[in-house]
């Protein structure tokens, strides 16, 4: 396979290779972005929160789904930035264009997540606080 004038051998696909480089990129990610960290910290809480305060298998299903979009998307704006600094290592207004977008996506939806988060737990947590 020729790429960018370079020839590359293509490598047969197995699962368990597909895997690994998988869990390279993920291992890759958690290295170098703070923000993954913290997200994998907040699911640890949202988790336990669902065990805490009872939530029901619907609401729990409703959190993983969240959660693994959140993850992903933090995921995508890791290959946006890695991408754009490989293809235009200086300074360009549209290259932080790019980055700025790819972190955005992200905020709008780790926003929407703790929105919906706090519809779900907020209720509980007064009731277990007993305010309600």
């Amino acid at each position: 396979m020729k790429l960018l004038g370079r020839r590359f051998k293509k490598e047969k696909k197995t699962a368990k290779g597909t895997i690994k480089n998988a869990l390279e990129g993920i291992l890759y990610t958690f290295n170098t972005e703070m923000n993954f960290r913290v997200h994998l910290i907040a699911t640890v809480l949202v988790l336990l929160a669902c065990y805490i305060l009872e939530a029901s298998v619907f609401e729990i299903i409703v959190c993983l789904i969240l959660i693994g979009l959140v993850i992903a998307f933090e995921l995508i704006n890791t290959v946006v930035e890695v991408i754009v600094d490989m293809v235009e290592p200086r300074y360009n207004p549209l290259a932080k264009v790019a980055k700025d977008t790819a972190a955005g996506a992200v905020l709008v939806m780790a926003v929407i997540s703790a929105v919906v988060g706090l519809i779900i737990f907020l209720p509980k947590i007064l009731v277990f606080i007993g305010i309600i």
